[in-house]
C-alpha cells in the first residue's frame, strides 16, 4: 500500500475525495429536494379539494337486528 502513495501525491489525492465526495453529497441532497416526500424546506405539496379525485361516500350501515325472543 505504501507503494501507491509514492505514485500518487497523498495531499491531492485527498483533496480529490474531498470534493468528489461534497460534490456527492449536494447532488444527493438536490435530488431529495426535487421529490415531494423528502422536501425538507417547502414541504408536501397539498392538492386543493377540488381538485383532488371524489371520493366514494361509505355504503349505509346496515339496520340493527332485533334480538329473537
Amino acid at each position: 500500500m505504501w507503494r501507491l502513495w509514492l505514485i500518487f501525491d497523498p495531499r491531492r489525492t485527498l483533496v480529490a475525495l474531498a470534493m468528489f465526495l461534497f460534490v456527492l453529497a449536494l447532488l444527493i441532497h438536490f435530488i431529495l429536494l426535487s421529490t415531494d416526500r423528502f422536501n425538507w424546506i417547502e414541504g408536501p405539496t397539498i392538492v386543493p379539494a377540488a381538485v383532488a379525485a371524489p371520493v366514494a361516500a361509505a355504503p349505509a350501515a346496515a339496520p340493527a337486528m332485533a334480538p329473537a325472543n
